[in-house]
């Protein structure tokens, strides 16, 4: 089952709010599966046109190259967990729970359900896992910056960061205990499944439990909570 979610990105990442048709949320629905099957190196809007059974100037009125077209997809990946963590911890008052659940969702955001229709977010989690942080690790990242593109990640970490002060108001380093949460999540899942000697957990198929485990021990170590 699916369910009605805009999710509000930075107007200056696309042409066109590809949001607003069917031929716009078919470009996010194959880009994400196309990007994930041959890499973003390999990407190109030829490609996603060919996928698609469109033509690439379709493409160019929604996104001017693939490099905003993946700042879109790791942002909108970045809104959906920031919505997930609203819902989840709506009710729940204690901020040391509140800080588990969040780290469960940054760990299973893919496995949330009902989901939106024209975004698989298990194969956009294999994407911001493997290709993510291309999005941010480039020359234009000042520039692109000041343009708020990473506006969405930066909400996200203020929200965790929030979190961490209220279990503990002396802590020094919220927003990098933040946003490590998130990255650690990502980089040992991707390490686990290529590159197993960089990590001590194990993961099976979907199952990310180990690196759960390993966020809460680390967050709440260093918290000393």
């Amino acid at each position: 089952m699916s369910i009605a979610i805009k999710i509000t990105l930075n107007e200056k990442l696309y042409l066109r709010d590809p949001q607003e048709t069917s031929l716009g949320k078919n470009i996010i629905k194959e880009s994400i599966i196309l990007i994930d099957e041959i890499g973003f190196e390999a990407f190109n809007f030829k490609k996603l046109a060919k996928a698609m059974g469109s033509t690439e100037a379709s493409v160019y009125r929604y996104f001017e190259n693939k490099h905003f077209l993946l700042i879109y997809l790791v942002s909108w990946y970045w809104e959906w967990v920031s919505y997930l963590i609203d819902i989840h911890v709506m009710n729940v008052k204690e901020a040391k729970k509140r800080l588990k659940i969040i780290i469960e969702t940054l760990t299973y955001a893919s496995k949330d359900n009902p989901s939106i229709e024209y975004v698989n977010e298990s194969i956009l989690h294999r994407l911001i896992i493997a290709e993510g942080m291309k999005a941010y690790h480039t020359k234009q990242v000042d520039k692109e910056n000041t343009e708020g593109f990473f506006i969405n990640y930066k909400s996200l970490c203020d929200k965790i960061a929030d979190v961490i002060l209220e279990i503990n108001p002396k802590f020094p380093y919220p927003h990098t205990l933040a946003s490590n949460l998130f990255e650690m999540a990502n980089n040992h899942i991707y390490f686990a499944q290529h590159l197993p000697r960089l990590t001590d957990v194990k993961v099976k198929g979907e199952d990310y439990q180990e690196v759960e485990e390993m966020l809460e021990y680390y967050a709440f170590k260093l918290l000393k909570k």
